[in-house]
């Protein structure tokens, strides 16, 4: 019973993208800054290193990345893709109509701004595809 026990522990480990983590004071810092009435944050380390606040604001399930010095990188939760803007929906109709969509997130970056990331399925690795709110793709 031990045995399949450690197993268990070790596949859920194995599986799991980031892993619970202890964020730096610095970290905790600027989260509590950008993010005031939240105070309980699940934290988790990824796989690129960055440090994620998994929390909720008024129902909604939000992440934000922050690098290990504190700065905050972005902040996404995940949408409706009825909720996309309509230039943004246009321009799927248009590009990708034959493809199938697994994901939508809105999301805000230190370095991009406010954008939406569409998840294409595609056999083997999905497609990311970024779009400005007007419908510009930005990668």
């Amino acid at each position: 019973m031990k045995k399949i026990y450690l197993i268990c522990i070790v596949l859920v480990f194995a599986c799991n993208k980031s892993i619970k983590a202890q964020a730096p004071e610095a970290v905790k810092t600027t989260f509590k800054a950008k993010y005031p009435g939240e105070n309980d944050p699940d934290w988790h380390k990824d796989d690129q290193g960055y440090y994620e606040a998994h929390f909720k604001i008024d129902g909604v399930k939000y992440r934000a990345d922050f690098n290990a010095d504190g700065s905050w990188v972005e902040t996404e939760t995940s949408i409706d893709e009825d909720d996309l803007p309509e230039a943004i929906k246009k321009v799927i109709k248009e590009k990708f109509d034959d493809e199938e969509i697994t994901e939508v997130e809105k999301v805000d970056s230190a370095t991009k701004g406010l954008f939406y990331d569409v998840e294409f399925k595609r056999k083997g690795k999905n497609k990311d595809v970024e779009f400005k709110a007007n419908g510009k793709i930005i990668n």
